[in-house]
């Protein structure tokens, strides 16, 4: 228990009545109700949150550098390479690379592979689409976020796939509100997918992050009609929609990692950090 004149357990340094009291009595209303409450852990100072900001500079930075260069011909060992000398040169760390046994820098997925694609000897072909996933620390501090490129002359189908998940994730996105479930992204961003004849990818999803590469809550991509956790200002978290052109199921290679479609069909992802706010969230990631 904290008493009304305490300093708040957020580590402001203000007295809790003045700072989350408020919050914690709303939270406590919602509990009742039957949602899940976030732990205090889940929600960041400003300290941490800026910290998460200055990490973000550092994504962003790596993607305005890869800008123009993801073409065929390329390796995505290549792609690697680029990731991680740009990253060390603004003395950011790539959390990716040794993270439970990953051997690379960044993910690269191209076409059928939903996510966790391994850089290596692969070579770019006209026409592909891929996804290129960084995750950045500095000083401790996390941000990820993914985005798509397409390879030269690219078919009007993958265009409008890869078109349509960057819409589904904006959705995702602008759904985001404080004191709402962390649930109505995912009913969001499934009622589009589904509304364009596209499946979402149920395996997989979004997570907490901040001062760890994955903490809670999970998000998910796809309605459950479950209460789950309250979103509240302060929480940092990422949203990051796998959509499929045909079945959502996921079939993993035989190196433990790569996530493909069971079908083959066409996959495509984007992915932001995001800040809840007072007002609703603020995009970490997003590239000026």
């Amino acid at each position: 228990m904290i008493s009304r004149n305490d300093p708040c357990w957020c580590g402001s340094g203000k007295k809790y009545k003045i700072c989350h009291r408020q919050m914690d009595e709303r939270l406590g209303q919602l509990k009742a109700e039957g949602y899940e409450i976030p732990s205090h852990y889940l929600i960041k100072n400003e300290e941490v949150v800026e910290g998460v900001r200055k990490s973000a500079v550092i994504t962003k930075g790596v993607f305005k550098h890869l800008e123009g260069k993801i073409v065929a011909g390329l390796t995505t060992g290549e792609i690697d390479q680029m990731v991680s000398d740009y990253t060390i040169s603004k003395g950011g760390v790539c959390a990716t690379l040794g993270y439970n046994g990953f051997p690379k820098s960044c993910c690269t997925s191209i076409n059928n592979v939903i996510c966790h694609g391994i850089p290596g000897d692969e070579v770019l072909q006209d026409g592909d689409i891929i996804n290129i996933d960084i995750t950045t620390i500095l000083n401790g501090y996390f941000s990820d976020s993914s985005r798509m490129y397409l390879v030269g002359e690219v078919s009007e189908k993958a265009k409008t796939l890869v078109e349509e998940t960057h819409k589904c994730m904006m959705l995702g996105i602008e759904a985001v509100k404080p004191y709402e479930s962390v649930d109505i992204i995912g009913e969001t961003i499934e009622a589009y997918a589904n509304s364009k004849g596209y499946s979402v990818v149920q395996d997989l999803g979004g997570h907490g992050i901040g001062i760890k590469f994955h903490e809670e809550p999970h998000i998910h991509h796809y309605r459950t009609d479950e209460k789950g956790m309250i979103m509240v200002p302060g929480m940092l978290f990422t949203i990051e929609p796998m959509i499929n052109e045909g079945s959502y199921e996921v079939d993993i290679l035989d190196d433990d990692w790569t996530a493909v479609t069971i079908d083959d069909g066409l996959s495509a992802q984007w992915e932001h950090t995001i800040l809840v706010t007072e007002t609703g969230c603020e995009i970490i990631t997003l590239i000026d």
